[in-house]
């Protein structure tokens, strides 16, 4: 039986280690052809002594698989331009792109620095911004040229993003800008036949393993392990293949077996006062407001 992802090309960025490489390898064992991007960096985004993409792709091809490894920076206009080029000179064509590299240099606000706060900012969301733009504008003079386009995009975000977290408002404002910019470009690339859409995973990978080392170890017993990342990977393939048609402009959180559709900003409580208000009267009327209001989720980290 042929898998949910035959014949598609996939590119998963920051894949050679964690979530991304699970990515990687549930994509190829349905089936896909998977450009494996990832620099070789440590958490703190300094170089690696070694390519963990090239040993996904060995990885990939021992099960009988078809991938290639990129190194580029995907920050850059000029690495996220010779991804999309790896993919097409490699296989032809590109189908899906998991926006996925990142890295942490968690600090309090007060003690965070311009450089940190740049570092982040720069490989989380212009990581995603530059990849997403260079594969739209493949997938969008294709659809102009009268040729089908039937294309993926799943961004990275994390409950960071969704609710904040002590300690990492580089991180989360980072996060916070991929849901935007999901928001943003399934509206704009829909009308080409590309979706686009968001993850907020829980997982233990090194990114996570010292913010939550307690909660997140290996079961010993050989059991369900709730927080391995490959339990995030099923949702990103199906979101990749064509079995997820009409799905966009969606957020997903997924930890273990758990998957949540969030909602995102809604209208709440409102007032028409139908003229200016003085700041008292806006007041009242915000404590009014605030009363009938749901209260929001606590950030991470804040109890």
């Amino acid at each position: 039986m042929a898998g949910l992802c035959e014949g598609r090309v996939v590119i998963v960025t920051g894949a050679g280690r964690g979530l991304g490489r699970a990515h990687a390898l549930a994509f190829a064992a349905e089936g896909a052809k998977v450009v494996v991007n990832d620099l070789g960096v440590g958490l703190d985004g300094l170089p690696g002594p070694e390519s963990p993409a090239a040993r996904v792709v060995r990885e990939i091809e021992a099960l009988g698989g078809e991938a290639v490894a990129h190194g580029g920076d995907v920050a850059t206009p000029r690495g996220a331009d010779s991804l999309v080029e790896a993919a097409l000179d490699a296989y032809g064509r590109l189908d899906t792109l998991v926006n996925n590299a990142g890295f942490l240099r968690d600090r309090m606000l007060v003690n965070l620095d311009e450089d940190d706060w740049d570092a982040v900012v720069r490989v989380h969301l212009k990581g995603h911004f530059l990849p997403l733009r260079s594969a739209a504008a493949w997938w969008r003079t294709e659809a102009k040229a009268g040729r089908a386009v039937a294309a993926r995009v799943v961004n990275t975000s994390s409950g960071a993003g969704l609710l904040g977290s002590v300690g990492q408002g580089n991180y989360s404002a980072a996060k916070a800008g991929i849901l935007g910019l999901t928001l943003v470009a399934a509206a704009e690339m829909g009308p080409y036949g590309v979706q686009v859409n968001a993850i907020a995973p829980a997982a233990r990978t090194r990114m996570t393993e010292r913010t939550f080392a307690q909660t997140m170890a290996a079961p010993e017993d050989g059991g369900f392990d709730a927080m391995a990342p490959e339990n995030v990977s099923p949702l990103v393939v199906w979101l990749g293949a064509d079995a997820s048609a009409g799905v966009t402009g969606r957020v997903f959180e997924t930890e273990g077996g758990r998957i949540t559709v969030m909602e995102g900003w809604r209208p709440g409580p409102t007032a028409d006062h139908g003229a200016r208000r003085t700041p008292a009267e806006a007041g009242e009327t915000a404590v009014e407001l605030l009363a009938e209001a749901r209260a929001p989720l606590p950030v991470y980290g804040s109890r």
